[in-house]
């Protein structure tokens, strides 16, 4: 047996606020004159990862089930390593489903773990990305040992891609990955709709346009990256209220009764 074969470590086992986590410690993107961001930033250092958002989430799920009764589905796109994935599914234990979807292999691997660690049955984990149709895509691989934000990498590059921490190569660092339209999915119900997937969020709502027809879930859409007047032509098609809720969008349709909390939810996050 050869011991001395030397191996870096970049996952680790950490006890956070949200249960036992799989974290890669190098998760972080450093800011020039101090402080940092990332999942695995916040983890390491205050051991939990918005807060603020997690619990909103939390009450819009809560209003599901009330208004609309057991069975609440629930979707967690650019789910990362898990944090909502897993607060959702032992908070809805006994009356709601969790898919969680990943485009990164690795974090996914990190994402499938923390759901099996904190035994959250109700809760399935997707090795894919989410987009307007269903296909291949190919996904950067980044150097998980490079100090960097890897919940901030983009797939697709654009004039304006992020700098994560190290330079990412679009042409020969790759891998294929199944590339999912959540209309595919056939869902008989859908009641909350998150989309966090650095700039691709118009296409994954593109790819869900029957079922959000169908379903009327409540949305939660990361706008950073995504152009703000293409969300809010879509969000006005189908008809729905929203509202600038921190770094996303949260809308929900006038046939949901939260409607009326809409402002409410969103000064719950300021």
């Amino acid at each position: 047996m050869n011991n001395s074969v030397l191996r870096p470590t970049a996952f680790v086992l950490v006890a956070t606020n949200h249960g036992s986590m799989l974290v890669n410690r190098h998760d972080y993107r450093m800011i020039e004159g101090g402080g940092g961001y990332g999942v695995g930033y916040q983890l390491l250092n205050t051991s939990a990862f918005d807060q603020s958002e997690v619990n909103m989430a939390l009450r819009l799920l809560e209003s599901r089930r009330k208004h609309f009764g057991d069975g609440v589905m629930a979707i967690d796109c650019g789910a990362n390593v898990g944090v909502h994935t897993i607060e959702w599914a032992k908070f809805m234990f006994g009356w709601g489903h969790v898919v969680a979807f990943e485009a990164q292999e690795r974090i996914y691997y990190a994402l499938a773990g923390n759901i099996t660690l904190n035994n959250c049955f109700n809760a399935q984990a997707m090795w894919a990305a989410v987009g307007a149709e269903a296909g291949i895509i190919d996904v950067p691989c980044p150097d998980y040992f490079t100090p960097s934000s890897f919940g901030s990498l983009e797939i697709r590059k654009k004039d304006s891609t992020e700098f994560i921490g190290q330079e990412i190569d679009y042409e020969n660092q790759t891998q294929p990955v199944n590339m999912v339209k959540i209309d595919a999915l056939n869902l008989p119900r859908l009641d909350l709709l998150k989309i966090d997937i650095e700039g691709m969020e118009i296409e994954a709502l593109q790819g869900a346009e029957a079922t959000i027809e169908r379903c009327r879930p409540q949305l939660l859409v990361e706008q950073i990256k995504c152009n703000r007047a293409e969300l809010s032509a879509f969000l006005n098609r189908f008809g729905y209220r929203y509202a600038s809720v921190g770094i996303n969008v949260l809308a929900i349709h006038p046939s949901d009764p939260a409607v009326v909390q809409l402002d409410d939810f969103a000064d719950g996050l300021a």
